[in-house]
């Protein structure tokens, strides 16, 4: 049995296969980590613009009043639309999955008739990021990223 270990230790035939057998599960490992990751912060982001751009156009929304007639017509839906696709005519969601009206909050839910120094408008989004089949069984319930946004009430 020596003399087998002795032989082996000093043939080089298969020193590639065996390295190449042990890296290669690390480095695929690695690389499906930084997808994962990089898919998660694009999903994030894409919230934070969403949050961001029904934030903008509700802050700059008065509600309707006599003199104004059809001049203005800001609504929450109009928000929403903004926030989950982009556009207010609606279209294709920024995040896969989001779109449910109760995963994004607009405070106050009336625009202001009258704005002060003080009035702020605060819109919250919350999305389940949904993990690849990759990483699913591993993160079953997936994670919740949430995002929130401030602006200064101005009107039109």
């Amino acid at each position: 049995m020596l003399a087998l270990f002795k032989k082996l230790s000093q043939q080089e035939d298969g020193v590639v296969l065996t390295e190449t057998l042990i890296a290669l599960p690390v480095l695929i490992l690695i690389s499906i980590t930084f997808v994962e990751f990089g898919n998660m912060m694009w999903q994030r982001q894409q919230l934070q613009a969403g949050v961001e751009d029904a934030a903008r156009y509700w802050s700059r929304c008065r509600p309707k009043t006599g003199a104004q007639e059809d001049f203005m017509s800001c609504n929450v839906d109009t928000a929403r639309l903004i926030a989950f696709t982009g556009s207010p005519e609606g279209g294709a969601s920024r995040v896969p999955g989001w779109g449910d009206i109760s995963e994004l909050t607009i405070s106050p839910e009336v625009p202001e008739t009258r704005p002060t120094k003080d009035s702020l408008v605060l819109v919250s989004g919350t999305v389940t990021y949904r993990a690849t089949p990759w990483t699913a069984r591993f993160v079953p319930d997936g994670i919740t990223m949430s995002y929130y946004h401030q602006m200064r009430y101005l009107g039109w």
